[in-house]
């Protein structure tokens, strides 16, 4: 039996997701299952190639529903789950019991186990701890702007090894160590060790490069990457330097998009008005109602430039 699990790219809730749905699976369908896994990105238009569902089953964790029969399992919590009403309706109509969506839930790792316990009898301790980080990290619920800035815990480093690593291959493996070793015990392995220290330098960098060029004003945090060679940057800078701010709204691009990001401040001052993923919508994104992003075709910059102009002007507050 082959499966192919398609898990939410360079997240660390996508990853740890395909992790725990793998233990699940092999624990109560299949201990044999040959297992492949495949990163899924958000661009513009449809997010899925046909010919990547290529197992007997076929899952999607983490990320957006595709209305392919061929697709057997899937679990989602965001809030912008399909790209059109016609994908809605396929799910609306499955009657598998394969297929879930919860947008409450903070992380999808946390629906995924919630739901193997709760439908499938199936429980695993030695999980706790990535369920427990990845509702943390998805969720933004940490203690403060330096826990998450300054990256003290093993969960915070790998998270950063999986946001910036370009080989799925790689990726692929940390999934694979997850199904069977800590959080410690990965992030010890010579390998990650040595993908680690060049990328906490590059985190470094950045954060002196966001504190350079971010412009605070009525409630939002704002700046443009698009010259500097970075794709990702970790979310919660922004309130480290500007712990008034509510938003945080930037601009980014690679080869593979544009990218207008957008986020609140969990430790804002002031409550957070808008519903991001209803704002992202309204240019082809989505995400969560704290949280969201827009992906553009790489080359449309200018376009870009001008959607970011328009959410800071929808988000910032009337008075300082």
């Amino acid at each position: 039996m082959k499966l192919r699990i398609l898990y939410h790219g360079n997240c660390f809730d996508g990853v740890s997701s395909a992790a725990i749905f793998t233990k699940f699976y092999r624990a109560r369908f299949d201990a044999d299952a040959e297992v492949s896994y495949t990163p899924t990105m958000h661009r513009a238009g449809n997010a899925f190639d046909k010919d990547q569902f290529d197992g007997d089953e076929n899952a999607i964790v983490d990320f957006k529903y595709c209305a392919d029969d061929r697709l057997t399992w899937w679990f989602d919590h965001h809030q912008s789950a399909f790209l059109s009403e016609e994908d809605e309706a396929h799910f609306r109509a499955d009657e598998s019991g394969k297929k879930f969506l919860d947008t409450t839930s903070k992380s999808c790792a946390e629906f995924i186990a919630r739901i193997a316990r709760e439908r499938f009898g199936f429980a695993d301790e030695s999980l706790d701890e990535l369920i427990q980080w990845a509702h943390i990290i998805d969720g933004a619920l940490y203690e403060s702007p330096a826990q998450c800035v300054e990256l003290r815990s093993s969960a915070l480093k790998l998270m950063q090894v999986i946001e910036g690593e370009s080989d799925p291959t790689f990726v692929e493996k940390i999934i694979i160590d997850l199904t069977s070793k800590s959080l410690d015990e990965v992030l010890e392995s010579d390998e990650i060790q040595a993908k680690l220290k060049p990328i906490l330098e590059r985190h470094e960098a950045t954060v002196k490069l966001i504190r350079r060029k971010a412009v605070y004003s009525r409630g939002v945090v704002s700046f443009d990457l698009t010259e500097d060679g970075i794709d990702g940057y970790n979310k919660f800078i922004p309130y480290y330097f500007y712990p008034e701010t509510t938003y945080n709204v930037a601009l980014t691009q690679s080869k593979h998009r544009t990218k207008i990001s957008v986020g609140s401040n969990p430790w804002s001052p002031r409550p957070r008005l808008h519903n991001i993923a209803e704002i992202c919508e309204r240019y082809g994104g989505g995400g969560h109602a704290v949280v969201g992003a827009v992906s553009l075709k790489p080359d449309a910059l200018e376009e870009g430039m001008r959607y970011m102009k328009e959410i800071i002007e929808i988000l910032q507050f009337e008075e300082d």
